[in-house]
């Protein structure tokens, strides 16, 4: 054991060792829920995490050291964002004849987290540094914790529930929709982008290749959306 304890100390600093236990654990994450049927509580992102943070936190293993391995992961978030031009091209007589109805899906739902968000943690009592990272919560991380910064929030309480909101709208999306009887494929796109980000939108790509489409639209729109909406809001409150 204390051969094995010796390597470990040495294998945890080297970088490829966090990037293939991310790899390894969402390959794991998605064999589980392929077996599952793909069932929405066995969301992969949500099993994969929980995998990386037991491993982080057996093995004590900083943040830091950890992201040393997993950033080329994060470096490729920004090939696949730019890889939704893509879809987007595709679809786009689609997305020009539904962009009146989709702009007013839209501003309900970026209105409704917002306010919903903000309203009940301010009833709960909840502080204003709380409130304030609540806000942006379901925007994608980098505007949201830029948000948060801005207005007074806690970047990091902000990217975990950020994190957070995005795996329970993707768990939730298929479900919800077929409790309403919602089958429009673009209908369940913008609801998923609008309320769960990147995670809403990949799971919507899952769902449907047109749902991902306008999940993607919905993900940028209510980023620059929520930043303007927040940020002269925050704005007009400061002394």
């Amino acid at each position: 054991m204390s051969e094995f304890a010796d390597i470990w100390v040495y294998l945890r600093t080297t970088p490829l060792v966090w990037l293939t236990a991310t790899l390894a654990a969402y390959a794991a994450a998605q064999a589980v829920s392929r077996t599952a049927g793909d069932w929405p509580l066995l969301n992969p992102v949500l099993i994969a995490a929980t995998l990386l943070i037991a491993l982080l936190a057996a093995t004590e293993t900083p943040f830091a050291v950890y992201f040393e391995g997993a950033q080329f992961v994060h470096f490729l978030l920004g090939p696949a964002t730019v890889a939704l031009a893509v879809p987007l091209k595709r679809n786009f007589p689609t997305i020009r004849r539904a962009a009146v109805p989709s702009l007013l899906a839209l501003l309900a739902a970026s209105s409704t987290a917002i306010l919903s968000a903000v309203g009940i943690a301010w009833l709960l009592g909840a502080s204003p540094e709380t409130v304030q990272s609540l806000a942006p919560k379901s925007v994608t991380t980098p505007i949201a914790m830029a948000i948060a910064e801005k207005t007074g929030g806690l970047p990091s309480l902000t990217a975990a529930l950020v994190i957070l909101t995005g795996i329970l709208g993707s768990v939730l999306a298929g479900p919800v929709a077929a409790l309403v009887g919602c089958r429009d494929q673009r209908a369940i796109g913008v609801a998923a982008g609008t309320a769960a980000h990147g995670i809403g939108t990949a799971r919507a790509f899952e769902i449907a290749p047109l749902a991902g489409t306008f999940a993607a639209v919905a993900l940028a729109l209510n980023g620059l959306l929520t930043t303007a909406v927040l940020t002269a809001f925050y704005s007009l409150l400061a002394p």
